[in-house]
């Protein structure tokens, strides 16, 4: 399921919110012009009208006619919407409000019977007419009642269709989100090795990132292709020349009951012997790591108590240890704690950790053997107090016949930890090397038995 950080943080929600981003300022910007172009269009209508009441009232043909029609005007005129004012030089005023100047403008007071004062906005337009001054105003309400319009297409078109925007790209962000984080998995299991993962086909519409899903899953059925056919090589070629060679094993051990036991020839054929030996160990090993790999053994799996076979492995070495001056120490659990696996093979793990640890540490050094049980799994440790492995070659010690460079003059072939990886993953653990500051810690995590050993 996708987090909200990933939905936030997702390409498509940020595309989505660049959008709304533009869509809003774009029509901000319009809505900003076009009220400034309607509002300066209402003005100069106000003012026109302002001008032409005017120049009716000029066109009258004296003083007399234009107070009776200011008079007739005022009966029908409302203050509130239009204001008509003429003086005459005695000091009459007609009109339907009174207006007097003063710091801020004018004042006006209405001549009704309550002679309250008018507050509001006004156009005004004062000028001399047949020697008395008239003066016509016309309220500015119907600025306000455009600016209330376009605030009203503001709150309710403009911010409801951005947060649909955001809304919709958010959806879109989650379908896309959960698509990528499906690939992303898919790629994580590749990588760790698991070569039959794929994203297969997505559901919804056919987009780029189902055509990306469909190239991985081409490229994953290539490469895992090729990878068999390797470990399919490995296998083959350990299969066919582990007979020959026990053959020559043979036919040296027969020739060194025909050499004399002090000769320098018994001496080559004992070295012919051992190095012999080598190479079937050698082909042995890639042979169980083939086996491994195939996942045949899964089919004897059942519960294994884990902490008695460490016990029993350290036992073992116990001898081993005290002939090379190593100290094997441990930290197990007495009561049983049960994986499932097979048995033989998860000693083998333990053999070869304990192995490696004896044979690439120098003497005096510390071998510990460790089993801790954890909220439904185990956490088993091998660890030393050696030289370590740097972590740059940790994953490459992983891999069959890789050695290090201040291993090479020490026996083994390469493929000690190779089978212990393998047989991990096999039973759906997980293998860590750590530094142990100094040395080397091996740790593996297996599921306990009855909490399911598929892998999330």
């Amino acid at each position: 399921m996708a987090s909200p950080r990933d939905i936030w943080t997702s390409t498509p929600l940020r595309l989505s919110l660049a959008m709304a981003a533009l869509f809003a300022l774009i029509s901000l910007t319009s809505l900003a012009v076009t009220y400034a172009i309607v509002r300066e269009n209402t003005v100069q209508a106000l003012r026109a009208t302002l001008e032409q009441e005017v120049a009716g009232f000029r066109a009258l043909p004296d003083t007399a006619a234009v107070v009776t029609f200011v008079r007739s005007q005022s009966e029908t005129a409302s203050p509130e919407d239009r204001i008509l004012s003429y003086v005459l030089p005695g000091g009459l005023h007609v009109g339907n409000t009174a207006l007097t100047s003063n710091e801020d403008g004018h004042s006006a007071v209405s001549f009704d019977d309550d002679a309250r004062d008018i507050d509001g906005d006004y156009f005004v337009l004062s000028t001399p007419v047949h020697g008395g001054q008239l003066t016509i105003a016309l309220s500015a309400e119907p600025l306000q009642d455009l600016r209330e319009a376009f605030l009203a297409v503001f709150l309710f078109s403009l911010i409801p269709t951005t947060l649909i925007v955001v809304g919709g790209g958010v959806l879109l962000a989650r379908r896309s989100v959960h698509r990528l984080n499906r690939i992303d998995t898919v790629l994580d299991r590749l990588t760790t090795g698991d070569y039959a993962a794929r994203v297969a086909p997505m559901p919804g519409r056919a987009d780029d990132l189902t055509r990306i899903g469909a190239r991985i899953d081409k490229m994953a059925a290539v490469q895992e292709q090729q990878i068999s056919a390797l470990k399919q090589v490995s296998a083959d070629i350990a299969h066919d020349l582990k007979t020959p060679i026990q053959r020559v094993s043979v036919l040296l051990d027969q020739l060194r009951d025909k050499v004399r036991p002090d000769g320098g020839a018994a001496s080559l054929v004992d070295r012919a012997t051992a190095e012999t030996e080598g190479i079937v160990r050698t082909f042995q090993a890639l042979l169980q790591i083939a086996q491994v790999e195939g996942g045949s053994p899964k089919q004897r799996f059942k519960p294994v108590d884990i902490a008695a076979l460490a016990r029993t492995f350290c036992e073992l070495y116990e001898p081993s240890a005290e002939e090379t001056g190593h100290a094997l120490t441990r930290d197990i659990p007495h009561r049983p704690i049960l994986v499932n696996g097979e048995k033989s093979l998860l000693g083998q793990v333990f053999a070869n950790l304990i192995e490696n640890a004896l044979r690439h540490t120098p003497t005096g050094t510390t071998v510990s053997v460790g089993v801790a049980p954890q909220a439904g799994t185990v956490r088993v440790s091998v660890s030393d107090t050696g030289p370590g492995i740097p972590e740059a070659e940790r994953k490459n010690v992983l891999r069959r016949l890789y050695r290090l460079e201040h291993s090479r003059t020490t026996p083994g072939n390469g493929l000690g930890l190779s089978l212990v990886a393998a047989i991990v993953e096999m039973h759906d653990g997980d293998l860590v090397l750590e530094d142990n500051a100094p040395g080397l810690r091996a740790v593996i995590t297996f599921q306990t038995a009855g909490t399911g050993n598929a892998r999330a």
